[in-house]
């Protein structure tokens, strides 16, 4: 028996020692506990003359709480736990609830609150109802009244509804999860028997904008219309990994079901036929449970389903965010297509496997050097242009060495072939303007449509020696020589001209011939220096952050103004603006169909229609010094970051956009972040860009 009792004893000394060291590792772990947070209340009060409010505190990290009822008459603090309810008799008048929340190490929090209590119906009751105006299936609630203690709201969407408590002025928020009328009930509550109601019926409208790209499903008014085949099943849902590569809030989820067809997929009807002047690629973000799977993007005529064209690509990883690029240099741009039909794991059964995609946007195709992308200019030399009877031929008239000086104006003009098609003249402010174009004869302002903004584009015949220009008013050497003819007046340019070519010196120089009818134009052009393996080369956006921009008074100081995370929410439409910097020296903005428009433009501050020259019509260059650290956009309207900013000055009109703007420019992480100032005399705005 002894020694029975002294194990018993030995037992009992472990046990409290093992004890002891728990509590010693709570306690510590108890440090980094803090304070409870969100401390609230919801307040009630019976209609029968006596003034008992019930009060219902809240907060998170919270074990009791303390509530001082505010009444002179009563000064009794009384403890709660949570989840419990405190009450009080109050007679008429205002007072003031105090709330401390404390949690499991003491720590508190007080949150205080006015109530009145009064034994009089409430009067002068006023609602206000307000839509969110991004999503308009939010709606905002307030309201007052006299003698009020609480609201109740009834939103009208679910049967049985039990309502909201909300104090006077306070902001009650709610989410209506389909269209439809519902009829939203107020009713304001005071000590009295009686109570006031108001009701309204609001409308909750189903989507209804059109689909246009890019497509990035965070919009509340657009009609994603799905048309599911294939037992396949898609719809927008909220981003189920928000890291990596696709932070944002909504995506496409796509569904393949359990014996799916093999060719099972989706399609979205877009608002327009699709651009592809400029970009001919597709991109796609995708999140797929299996690496190796055939992504496949079709893109299809919306009535006409044999007009079509589709590229596969492969996942790459598993359970992650990539990016999918999609080449469709090659489609048929003389067709339209409107339709895109997404297919994924193409060639296999369903699995009951779910993928995701998100932001699916035209792209910059790759970089394909075909002996003429880049920046050309008339050489600057005599006998550079020329006419004559036949080809090769400038025995009629040739350039000479005076000619050449009294043109400047003509021989700094650029002619640039993009590597995804597209063609602009770049003439700045002035060019040598002839008789039939209204001129004398003479450098002048460039007269359209050949001053250079049309939307152009062109094709290379390699094989044959060609190129021709597609856009009215686009052209090499001089506007007035066309396909067996010689404009008499601007307004008669042609949609095309084809000219023939020939490059040598290492595709450094090109010889461009075109037959006029009566004679042969020629004109040698010399090829620019390309910006070689520029950083710059690609898509950037502003930060989508606080402070991404600013302006202060000095270089890099934001300390006048800066840009913070409401009002980079206000401003989506000017985030999604994208800066565009091509291998072959070319600059765009991108402005979609709306960006930010200030009152010097003519806007409300607020999101509009792009307006000229800064709507991304202009046909740019940029060139970047390095070593200086600054870049410098050629081309009216070209910016970035604001408009607004250019050397030594800030615009008061559209109109007084200069032909060029230089700013310094600073690169990061890897040339993935860009960082801008511009002085404008006044002071220093202040940009940071990072790259798509």
């Amino acid at each position: 028996m002894k020694l029975i009792k002294q194990i018993f004893a030995y037992i009992f000394i472990v046990g409290l020692a093992v004890a002891c060291v728990t509590d010693e590792d709570e306690l510590y772990n108890l440090d980094y506990i803090q304070a409870p947070g969100k401390v609230t209340a919801v307040f009630d009060i019976t209609q029968d003359n006596t003034g008992l409010v019930s009060i219902f505190p809240n907060a998170e990290g919270a074990q009791r709480y303390e509530i001082e009822f505010g009444d002179a008459s009563d000064v009794t603090i009384e403890e709660i736990n949570t989840g419990e309810v405190a009450t009080h008799n109050y007679p008429e008048g205002v007072y003031t609830v105090g709330v401390t929340a404390i949690g499991i190490t003491g720590l508190k929090t007080v949150y205080t609150q006015e109530i009145t209590v009064s034994y009089k119906a409430p009067e002068n009751l006023v609602v206000t109802l307000t839509k969110d105006a991004q999503n308009p299936k939010i709606l905002t609630v307030k309201a007052s009244a006299d003698y009020a203690t609480v609201f109740n709201v009834y939103f009208g969407d679910v049967d049985d509804e039990v309502p909201t408590s909300v104090l006077p002025d306070e902001e009650l928020t709610h989410t209506y999860e389909t269209a439809g009328d519902y009829v939203v009930r107020v009713v304001a509550k005071s000590g009295a028997s009686t109570t006031t109601e108001y009701t309204e019926t609001v409308n909750i409208p189903a989507a209804s904008d059109p689909i246009v790209l890019p497509i990035d499903f965070e919009s509340f008014t657009v009609a994603y219309g799905f048309v599911n085949f294939g037992n396949a099943v898609a719809s927008v849902v909220d981003n189920p990994d928000a890291n990596g590569l696709n932070t944002s809030a909504k995506v496409g989820q796509f569904v393949k079901t359990t014996g799916a067809e093999t060719w099972a997929g989706t399609t979205l009807a877009l608002k327009d036929p699709i651009d592809f002047s400029t970009y001919k690629n597709f991109k796609v973000k995708v999140w797929s449970p299996k690496a190796g799977a055939t992504v496949k993007l079709k893109l299809e005529n919306m009535d006409d389903g044999d007009i079509a064209m589709e590229i596969d690509a492969s996942t790459t990883v598993a359970n992650e965010w990539e990016e999918l690029t999609f080449d469709f240099s090659a489609i048929d741009m003389s067709k339209d297509y409107q339709k895109v039909v997404l297919f994924f794991d193409f060639g296999n059964v369903g699995d009951d496997a779910v993928y995701y995609f998100d932001d699916v946007k035209q792209a910059r195709a790759s970089t394909i050097d075909t002996g003429i992308v880049g920046t050309w200019k008339v050489a600057a030399e005599a006998g550079s242009i020329g006419v004559g009877p036949n080809l090769g031929d400038v025995s009629w008239w040739a350039i000479d060495a005076a000619g050449v000086a009294e043109r400047a104006c003509f021989f700094d003009d650029m002619y640039v072939f993009g590597a995804d098609g597209s063609f602009m003249n770049v003439l700045g402010s002035d060019t040598w303007v002839e008789e039939w174009q209204g001129g004398s004869n003479a450098c002048g302002t460039p007269v359209a449509p050949h001053d250079g903004t049309v939307a152009a584009t062109y094709t290379y015949d390699e094989s044959a020696g060609t190129v021709t220009l597609n856009g009215k008013g686009a052209f090499l050497g001089i506007a007035k020589a066309f396909n067996n003819g010689e404009l008499a007046a601007p307004a008669d340019a042609p949609e095309s001209i084809t000219y023939t070519i020939a490059l040598s010196e290492g595709s450094t120089v090109m010889i461009v011939d075109i037959n006029v009818g009566s004679g042969w134009w020629r004109y040698k052009l010399v090829k620019e220096e390309a910006v070689a393996n520029s950083p710059l080369d690609g898509e950037w956006v502003i930060a989508p952050e606080a402070g991404s921009i600013g302006v202060g008074p000095n270089f890099g100081d934001v300390s006048w103004w800066a840009i913070d995370a409401a009002g980079v929410t206000e401003r989506a439409c000017f985030y999604d603006d994208t800066y565009v910097f091509g291998a072959d020296a070319s600059f765009k903005n991108v402005l979609g169909s709306d960006t930010w428009v200030e009152e010097w433009q003519g806007g409300t501050n607020a999101c509009g229609a792009p307006v000229a020259p800064h709507d991304g019509s202009v046909a740019a260059t940029f060139t970047y010094d390095v070593d200086a650290g600054k870049v410098t956009l050629n081309g009216k309207g070209a910016y970035l970051g604001i408009p607004k900013a250019v050397n030594d000055a800030e615009l008061s009109a559209p109109s007084e956009a200069p032909e060029s703007v230089t700013y310094d420019i600073a690169l990061s992480d890897n040339n993935t972040v860009m960082v801008l100032d511009i002085n404008v005399g006044s002071g220093w705005w202040h940009y940071k860009l990072v790259k798509k």
